[in-house]
């Protein structure tokens, strides 16, 4: 008989701010794939950057969700087999999978600080989200010079191999990437802190996740991640990205407009349903901004129908969340 890969998706906030209404579209989206395919929700909280995280809106996020409706299977409160759920409790698992780059040498030491970095780069880099383009000094030191680099404690970089890496997304399509000269990104900084990249990467693999729906600004992160995926031994799951809201000038909304965070809506009385219908509405699930609740959605949910380019919110459009 033949057996099936369970679907497992996951929703993956990190706690250093209030959960907004882009959080809140992702989350959405996100449940109604999975729950459309009687697959398994996990909600892990990336919090591996502790500096910045704090337990209080991690308390808020859980609130927002179980207001939304968008419950899960696994995660805080909800233990299951793949926990702990929360980042900075899995660093020895982070670490085991470094010690297994190092072992097939694909990590090299890194000494250069930020200022070394924009002075050595002469051209931003090719990924955005991984800011200027690492021209690849440390990996090629001699002896000596790694000698004198020694005073300082260095980051770990991953070996980015010169190639061209393809991936079909489920909303934005095609994708093709040139890792050419240069480009290296960090695994582990100077301080120990393991990168966003390896550990969702080792997270989402070790959980046995089968699809990553997220927002579109991590798009350009997935090339680096299935190097790792390809580096580490484990099958990459299958990704989608969900649009940015901006306003009229192209600005994301989440970080520049005020007002519409989960707590902010919640405390002006607005519904949870209002919400749930207003997201579905932007995003072509719905004709009309009418209050549903997540379950009202699932027959209706389809990645076709998801757009792939920004979300424009007017003024108009906002104010449609505050209609009762």
């Amino acid at each position: 008989m033949e057996q099936h890969t369970p679907i497992r998706g996951r929703f993956a906030p990190t706690p250093s701010g209030k959960m907004h209404i882009g959080n809140a579209l992702t989350a959405l989206l996100g449940w109604l794939q999975i729950r459309s395919m009687n697959g398994q929700y996990i909600l892990r909280i990336e919090d591996i950057d502790t500096q910045r995280s704090r337990q209080e809106l991690t308390v808020e996020i859980l609130r927002d969700l179980e207001w939304l409706g968008l419950d899960w299977d696994e995660g805080p409160g909800r233990d299951g087999d793949y926990g702990p759920y929360h980042q900075a409790a899995r660093q020895a698992l982070y670490e085991r999978e470094i010690t297994k780059l190092q072992h097939n040498h694909q990590l090299y030491p890194c000494y250069c600080s930020r200022a070394d970095i924009t002075a050595a780069s002469q051209a931003p880099h090719g990924i955005a989200s991984e800011g200027l383009r690492y021209p690849g000094t440390c990996r090629y030191l001699s002896e000596e010079e790694a000698t004198i680099r020694k005073r300082k404690k260095p980051s770990l970089r991953m070996k980015v191999p010169q190639q061209r890496v393809s991936f079909i997304d489920g909303i934005a399509g095609a994708q093709s990437y040139l890792f050419s000269d240069g480009g290296d990104f960090v695994v582990r900084r100077a301080d120990d802190m393991i990168s966003y990249q390896l550990a969702v990467v080792v997270d989402d693999a070790l959980m046995d996740i089968t699809h990553v729906l997220r927002g579109a600004d991590l798009l350009d992160s997935t090339p680096r991640q299935l190097l790792l995926y390809q580096a580490l031994g484990y099958e990459p799951p299958q990704f989608a990205h969900t649009p940015l809201m901006v306003d009229a000038e192209g600005r994301r909304l989440a970080k520049r407009t005020r007002g519409l965070s989960l707590s902010f809506l919640r405390g002006q009385g607005v519904k949870p349903e209002r919400v749930i219908g207003w997201l579905a509405w932007t995003v072509g699930l719905l004709e009309k901004p009418e209050p549903v609740t997540p379950a009202d959605l699932i027959s209706l949910f389809d990645l076709s129908k998801i757009p792939s380019s920004p979300i424009k919110i007017s003024d108009e459009t906002r104010q449609q969340l505050f209609e009762t």
